[in-house]
């Protein structure tokens, strides 16, 4: 096997290659979807409140379905669940676009919701084993590409929206061409089950009890609440940054939107660098200090409230929170006594809540007080990681 400064054998790269399409693609089939909702809307006559209503079908879906991936995973392997699921979701997305109906739309999304669900855990869980092979942290280096994915698809459907592209046509077209991408990123896969490459556990005495099983799941409840405090942080940049820029500190639109950019943007940075930053000084001490980052950022932007401080703390927060959810998929694939999969689908599973109950919980909070004392949640997000950042290991790709 390559250490970091072995040569990579060729299957080895490809497989990297292929992984990295398989995030790229993820990313920027429903990116391309976005830009056309409003065109959605308008054709099928809805109202806010039934768009939304038909968006949620989306992480319905995904929560339905999150928890089924590693069995699909164990039974046709990661490669083939990933690389095939993209098929699947561009079709998906593409019903999406041409649905005659509320109905319709909503189980197109539903349906989509739940192949993205278990795309992500098949995509990571290939790159974790291609991880492993390198001896060397790249998983950071994988979710950077799914950010540029959405930019990219963002900026496609945005074009295409611009210059009036049927909806048909353009969807169309991106299932057709980035489905082939999908289905070319395949054959550049690691070939044979998942857990071939594994190092085996060592053997019980016989009459021994099973050990691990309870240390497991206590420290998978310690993961998913780190995953849960990335979600946080995540979405307070999706979801709030705008709306705080310009309720709290009375931007204009154009200038309200940077504040997304800047913990996308910082977010996006950390995970191009981040595998190298893992590998000098452990996934412990870089989420640790992640949480640091995010705590002493948003906690400075809320106490001294002006525009600079303010993107200044969402960028110090997306430096903060770059490679914690990667470290978390990490941990949970390598705990002891869970069968392969099983890990990075519960995490998975505990991501998705939060990233669902977060918006309406700091809404909740923000309707009560005020935007800007809700927003401490990210500072308390990013004071959790630095306690329960000691759960993941010091090293990075053992």
């Amino acid at each position: 096997m390559p250490s970091a400064l072995a040569p990579v054998p060729a299957q080895l790269r490809s497989a990297r290659l292929a992984v990295t399409a398989c995030f790229f693609l993820n990313a920027v089939f429903f990116a391309n979807l976005v830009p056309r909702l409003p065109d959605i809307k308008a054709d099928l006559g809805l109202s806010n409140a039934a768009l939304g209503a038909a968006l949620a079908a989306m992480p319905l879906g995904a929560l339905l379905a999150a928890l089924g991936s590693a069995p699909l995973i164990r039974r046709f392997t990661s490669a083939r669940v990933a690389t095939w699921g993209l098929v699947l979701l561009g079709i998906a997305l593409f019903g999406v676009s041409v649905a005659p109906s509320w109905a319709a739309l909503a189980g197109a999304l539903l349906v989509a919701g739940a192949l993205d669900a278990v795309i992500d855990v098949a995509q990571n869980a290939h790159g974790l084993r291609v991880q492993r092979l390198y001896r060397r942290s790249i998983l950071n280096a994988f979710h950077a590409f799914w950010s540029i994915g959405a930019v990219c698809g963002g900026l496609i459907g945005s074009v295409a929206a611009g210059l009036e592209v049927p909806r048909a046509v353009h969807l169309g077209v991106v299932t057709v061409v980035f489905g082939l991408v999908a289905a070319i990123a395949y054959r550049g896969m690691l070939p044979g089950d998942d857990h071939a490459d594994r190092e085996p556990e060592p053997e019980r005495p016989p009459g021994a009890p099973r050990a691990g099983r309870r240390a497991a799941w206590i420290a998978m409840a310690a993961l998913g609440v780190l995953g849960v405090c990335g979600a946080v942080v995540e979405d307070a940049g999706a979801s709030w940054a705008a709306l705080y820029l310009r309720t709290e500190l009375g931007t204009g639109a154009a200038l309200a939107g940077l504040g997304f950019v800047a913990l996308q943007g910082a977010m996006t940075i950390g995970r191009l660098t981040g595998d190298r930053v893992v590998d000098r000084f452990g996934q412990r001490r870089v989420a640790q200090a992640g949480g640091v980052l995010i705590a002493v950022g948003m906690g400075s932007a809320l106490a001294v409230p002006s525009v600079p401080s303010t993107l200044a703390g969402f960028a110090l927060a997306g430096l903060g929170v770059a490679t914690l959810i990667p470290a978390v998929y990490h941990a949970a694939d390598e705990l002891p006594g869970l069968r392969h999969g099983t890990g990075l689908a519960v995490i998975n599973w505990l991501l998705r809540i939060g990233f669902l109950l977060s918006p309406p919980v700091i809404g909740l909070v923000a309707d009560a007080t005020s935007l800007r004392a809700a927003l401490v949640a990210v500072v308390l997000a990013g004071l959790v990681t630095l306690l329960l950042g000691r759960v993941l290991r010091p090293s990075a790709a053992s």
